[in-house]
């Protein structure tokens, strides 16, 4: 299976991105759909407002988000429904957050390619 990309939602779309999947629960502020060129929004695979807010702005504590949010995923029809989708075509995933090593994406793209 192809490994999906990782992007911010801010960056430039590109030609090769494939399909752009926005992973976050919230849209992305100061952003309008056209710029974001968001050809999927699956709010359903991100974590959950709690645990977002739980963990918002707290790199130190990112083994435990890493782990609670697995568990959220776990189960989780609509991950099947995503884990398809990467294995039949290009995919992007995009992520608001400032941060490229901790977040959301990240633990998302580690989860599909298991």
């Amino acid at each position: 299976m192809p490994a999906p990309r990782l992007k911010r939602v801010y960056d430039v779309p590109a030609s090769d991105d494939g399909k752009r999947i926005l992973v976050d629960r919230l849209w992305p502020r100061g952003l309008t759909k056209e710029k974001a060129a968001v050809d999927l929004w699956a709010k359903s695979v991100s974590p959950s407002d709690a645990l977002r807010h739980e963990f918002h702005g707290h790199p130190e504590r990112w083994e435990e988000f890493v782990s609670a949010y697995e568990k959220e995923l776990d189960g989780n029809p609509a991950l099947a429904e995503l884990k398809a989708l990467v294995r039949k075509e290009r995919t992007t995933l995009l992520y608001a957050s400032r941060d490229e090593a901790h977040n959301n994406a990240v633990v998302l793209a580690a989860v599909l390619k298991k």
